[in-house]
């Protein structure tokens, strides 16, 4: 299983670098069910190997010029300050367990994996449907909401501090209905938001629980995950991302109804 689960690590950094999210939807099942780390670890692991992989996919996306720093920035700040605060906070002052009765026990791990298959199922069904929205040329102006931005990069960080998930998700349809962003561009432009999210995330571990991080299992995933993100943008060019998009929404679908129904019905 261990052999198996460094190979999906590769996955990781795949679905990076073809859609400019999912990496984390992936990480933390694999780490969970296929190299059994604890769930609150992997969700911290995720935050690591999610945001390296996500620096060095988007340095490409820099060199290119399709990484809109200013946008980046203004979503990127109330991200990043939720992000460090739910790692720092919040996590910690979750009870485990959580809910006790005289038949049933909610644990802390087990809240988290129920959390994440729910948001696996709501991102594949996003991924699946026919989106019908076009998003506008390179060209024409936009009136960026500024203020719809800052509250999904809040809501985005809170979610990437509870769940160790970038939050692609959620950032590439924000840039494109909000700031009227290239859908090509507003990868990379995710792919910097989300380096910076996990990484100072990930911060937040450190300074929490250091003593406890397997640093060596965390480089060698990371460095499968960032081969992987290589391999996605050469895929990206023989797909069309409508293909790509729906293939991985499936997949996704899947899993998550597979996590749902283990933790619930088969613990």
């Amino acid at each position: 299983m261990a052999i198996l689960g460094y190979i999906c690590a590769i996955l990781v950094g795949v679905s990076l670098g073809i859609l400019g999210s999912g990496g984390s939807i992936l990480t933390v099942p694999i780490m969970v069910y296929l190299l059994n780390v604890n769930p609150v670890d992997a969700t911290g692991y995720s935050l690591f190997v999610v945001g390296a992989t996500s620096a060095i996919g988007c340095a490409t996306y820099i060199r290119k010029k399709l990484v809109d720093i200013k946008t980046a920035a203004i979503f990127a700040v109330p991200s990043i300050i939720c992000v460090f605060l739910t790692r720092k906070f919040l996590m910690p002052a979750i009870p485990n367990p959580v809910i006790v009765t005289s038949s049933w026990v909610l644990s802390k791990e087990l809240l988290i994996m129920i959390l994440f298959a729910a948001l696996m199922i709501v991102v594949a069904y996003n991924m699946i449907r026919n989106d019908k929205y076009k998003p506008p040329p390179e060209t024409e102006f936009q009136n960026i909401n500024y203020m719809w931005l800052v509250a999904i990069g809040a809501a985005s960080g809170i979610l990437t501090g509870i769940l160790g998930v970038g939050g692609g998700f959620i950032i590439i349809p924000a840039l494109v209905l909000l700031a009227g962003i290239p859908v090509r561009m507003s990868v990379g432009t995710s792919l910097l938001i989300i380096a910076f999210n996990s990484l100072v995330g990930f911060l937040g571990e450190v300074m929490e629980r250091h003593e406890m991080i397997d640093y060596h299992f965390l480089f060698t995933f990371a460095v499968l995950s960032v081969a992987g993100i290589f391999i996605g943008f050469r895929a990206a060019l023989k797909r069309t991302p409508a293909q790509i998009k729906r293939a991985f929404g499936w997949f996704v679908l899947v899993m998550g109804i597979c996590i749902f129904i283990k933790e619930v019905f088969l613990n």
